[in-house]
């Protein structure tokens, strides 16, 4: 026998929807008067704290960015911020907004880069651009390699030569670039997060730079626009860059 079908769907109470909702719940501590759920103000949290969220290291994270992503974006242009999401790389962070105002106050703090860092940063850039969505790997021999235009016009001494070279490569590390394989120390993975956060102006500014290096053999620093915003403390200006971030509770190991 075919059994009958029920018919009183539309008698049963509905239940809220939860995800959608913007109603906070119950207090995170004593004073607390967020108007936002516990979810956006973590999201919120963390945009400010760290460099970047990603959909593959911080899973929870992203989903919560892309659910409140309109009113967070309204949070964060208070402070002169703006959201920035890739969803194709599932990456967002934020930027500062640059406008004139006497009163307007930069909540991040702009880190100036060395030359070879921007060197490294830009060749690296190009080979996630060209790769597409292929995972790229690059040795350190690799790595060093790419600098072999600039050994015999700038640089004579080899020794410090190498050194510099692996100051920029630590530098892409500690700016999430390049993460080691966790069975080869020499061999590392780019992260795709690096064509999100270097547009395309910014690498074109950069090769313009590098450019500009190599014809007059500067070694100074160089500070490529948008290439690394980092959140500023409140206090202390001249904090190491680690004291900037807080403790991560997901997605320390690549």
């Amino acid at each position: 026998t075919t059994p009958t079908e029920f018919a009183g769907f539309d008698d049963l109470p509905t239940v809220a929807n939860r995800a959608a909702s913007h109603t906070p719940n119950a207090p995170r501590f004593d004073g607390d008067v967020s108007e936002l759920p516990d979810r956006a103000c973590w999201a919120l949290q963390n945009l400010l704290t760290r460099r970047y969220i990603s959909g593959d290291r911080q899973p929870q994270l992203w989903s919560w960015v892309a659910e409140y992503q309109d009113v967070l974006r309204g949070r964060l242009s208070e402070l002169d911020l703006r959201l920035r999401i890739v969803d194709e790389l599932q990456v967002a962070f934020v930027e500062q907004a640059g406008y004139d105002s006497r009163w307007g106050r930069k909540i991040l703090k702009r880190e100036t880069i060395h030359t070879y860092d921007a060197i490294l940063a830009l060749h690296l850039a190009k080979y996630v651009r060209a790769a597409r969505d292929e995972p790229v790997l690059i040795t350190r021999e690799e790595i060093h390699e790419l600098f072999a235009g600039v050994t015999n016009t700038i640089d004579r001494d080899l020794a410090l030569f190498d050194k510099r070279i692996e100051r920029a490569l630590d530098k892409m590390e500690e700016l999430e670039f390049l993460r080691k394989q966790r069975d080869d120390a020499d061999t590392f993975i780019v992260s795709p997060v690096i064509s999100a956060v270097m547009t395309a102006s910014v690498i074109t500014d950069l090769q313009r730079q590098f450019e500009q290096f190599i014809g007059s053999g500067d070694t100074g620093e160089v500070p490529p626009e948008d290439l690394a915003d980092e959140p500023a403390e409140r206090d202390d200006d001249a904090a190491d860059l680690d004291g900037a971030y807080g403790e991560n509770d997901e997605g320390d190991d690549w």
